[in-house]
């Protein structure tokens, strides 16, 4: 009997030992990354963080399985800018993609501006990790550069072997008969001025006929030009811009021109899950990039009016579906374990998005401002979700400041690479934060931007404990008082539209997240200290700045014809073979 207990107790520490190996060796090996970015949702819109009348259950359970932050802020409070600096770590003033007002994200798929080629994006580090890399849904960092074909801004020069999506955004000319306010007075203005001038040009070319005066080649030249735009602006009725920059596209290939917004979500769920399940032998890397919540809020019919919060409930309630989908396939495959899963959004919600009294954009829970402020915490604050079974702690909550360019130099460590020695990354790596090692992200200043003017900084005083953040300029609502600038649609960064504070705004966040209560040298006794420790933080930030080339002023963010993806015959693009690929697979 001694032999035998002896013998079994022998067992039981093998077993021991063999299983603590053998889950070593499962989160020692490269673990597979999906990567699941909202688009405009508001952080106040999901239960885990406040709300209790739209349900995301899914996204709850990532929460509940895993890690939330608290204090998470985008680099920037619109889209072009903010996907930049998550895809390089980087603030998007160090890439060229951010500028002034009126050019602050692309305008059209056929602009040549974009995410420069020699920027190294973490999809490039991670493929030469020995990754395969894809991204399913929004792109919105440009195309081409020259040519047509030359798609020297495409997610697959940038890193990733699998592209399937909307290489711009999804957005209400998309939906047929739904055009936006600023484009239908846009299109009246354009054609209006276009008749008169081509009106005019054929008054005079008639009276020089008629008195046999020679007609000039440049009168010929401007009345060709006018020809032209008053086709543009004739045509714009039926539609030219869902043709051109409503597109879907498999890797280089135009699979929908324009899209068919009501399959969208059926596609872009069928592609996420099918990517996993083709590379569930590891090691991957899925950036699903969503288009929801962005308007004009496509929604399926098994959705609509299930919600309490109209049409843009029904769409954040579809999202979370859709998040729902890809943790399944996650599951069915097996591969939760081995997988870091990450959500968050590209900013915060879109306050000013109305139809009528329906609101068509998010709600961002108690912070101030929304989309295109970048100062205002609720144009920055956004969802931060990470799940890691085995790895990270379940069901812990993080107050410490972080960055969505934080996902750069956390990613790249996962799998092994090493960060860019040649550029400045702004992220830190949070697997030390995530995992309960340290309490402090690495930042002690972030920075916030809006387009090229700096609007606010904020300060995590370690010592204290405390967040502190300073506003330089704050945006000048519209009407007074309504939280939002419902005359411009979207905040403007400068001139009249904003108010520059001498001395700069000062919060303390900790105690204030609101923003409601600006501190005084009467109510903090820091005060003056505060703000001089920001004002040389700022100071040794911008001698960090190198001048690059803007990539969304001018001449880079026009349309070009000749640089247009279209399958068909310009200028009416069209295709649909998503049909046939469906019957294929």
């Amino acid at each position: 009997m001694s032999g035998c207990k002896i013998l079994k107790e022998f067992m039981v520490v093998l077993f021991l030992c063999l299983q603590k190996y053998g889950s070593h060796a499962v989160h020692s090996a490269k673990p597979n990354i999906v990567l699941i970015m909202a688009d405009d949702l508001g952080i106040g819109d999901i239960g885990c963080y406040g709300n209790d009348t739209i349900r995301t259950p899914n996204i709850d359970r990532l929460a509940k399985e895993g890690v939330k932050l608290t204090h998470h802020i985008s680099a920037a409070p619109l889209c072009t800018p903010s996907r930049a600096a998550f895809m390089t770590g980087r603030y998007p003033l160090r890439s060229g993609m951010d500028c002034c007002d009126g050019y602050r994200v692309l305008f059209w798929v056929a602009s040549s501006g974009g995410l420069p080629p020699n920027e190294t994006t973490f999809a490039k580090i991670l493929q030469q990790q020995g990754y395969t890399t894809g991204i399913i849904g929004k792109w919105h960092l440009g195309v081409n550069c020259e040519s047509a074909a030359d798609h020297c801004h495409h997610p697959l020069n940038h890193g990733f072997d699998y592209f399937y999506g909307a290489p711009f955004t999804l957005h209400n000319d998309c939906l047929l008969n739904m055009p936006s306010e600023i484009y239908v007075a846009l299109q009246n203005k354009l054609r209006f001025y276009t008749q008169m001038i081509v009106l005019a040009l054929l008054t005079l070319v008639i009276g020089r006929l008629t008195t046999l005066l020679p007609i000039s080649w440049k009168l010929i030249t401007g009345f060709a030009l006018c020809g032209f735009l008053f086709f543009i602006s004739w045509y714009s009725c039926y539609g030219f811009i869902r043709h051109w920059n409503c597109l879907i596209m498999r890797n280089y290939e135009i699979t929908e021109q324009p899209m068919n917004v009501q399959r969208t979500t059926s596609l872009m769920m069928t592609e996420a899950r099918s990517f996993i399940k083709r590379n569930q032998e590891g090691p991957f890397l899925l950036f699903v990039s969503l288009l929801h919540v962005h308007t004009p809020l496509v929604t399926t019919e098994r959705f609509l009016g299930k919600s309490k919060h109209q049409l843009y409930g029904d769409n954040v309630e579809e999202m979370d579906w859709m998040v729902g989908g890809v943790l399944d396939a996650l599951r069915e495959g097996g591969l939760e374990n081995n997988t870091l899963t990450y959500f968050t959004s590209d900013h915060g919600g879109h306050l000013e998005g109305r139809d009528g009294n329906a609101q068509l954009g998010g709600w961002n829970g108690v912070y101030k401002g929304g989309k295109s402020m970048a100062g205002w915490e609720g144009g920055i604050r956004v969802p931060g979700i990470f799940r890691w079974p085995g790895v990270l702690p379940t069901d812990t909550v993080i107050d410490a400041p972080t960055s969505l360019m934080d996902i750069y130099p956390t990613v790249v460590h996962l799998a092994g690479g090493k960060l860019p020695q040649d550029r400045v990354i702004d992220g830190r790596d949070l697997m030390p934060l995530l995992k309960g090692e340290v309490s402090h992200s690495g930042h002690e200043f972030l920075f916030h931007y809006c387009g090229v003017h700096l609007h606010a900084v904020r300060w995590h005083q370690v010592e204290r404990d405390t967040v502190w953040k300073a506003h330089y300029t704050t945006p000048n609502f519209y009407p007074e008082g309504a939280g939002g600038c419902y005359g411009t649609i979207l905040c403007l960064c400068s001139g009249e539209q904003v108010t520059h504070h001498h001395p700069p705004l000062l919060f303390d966040l900790s105690r204030d997240p609101s923003e409601d209560y600006p501190l005084s040298p009467t109510t903090e006794v820091q005060f003056e200290e505060i703000l001089e420790s920001i004002d040389l933080a700022v100071r040794e930030h911008r001698r960090t700045l190198t001048p690059v080339p803007n990539q969304l002023y001018g001449y880079q963010n026009i349309w070009k014809p000749w640089l247009q993806p279209c399958c068909g015959t310009f200028p009416a693009c069209w295709c649909d073979t998503e049909v046939d690929h469906l019957n294929n697979n």
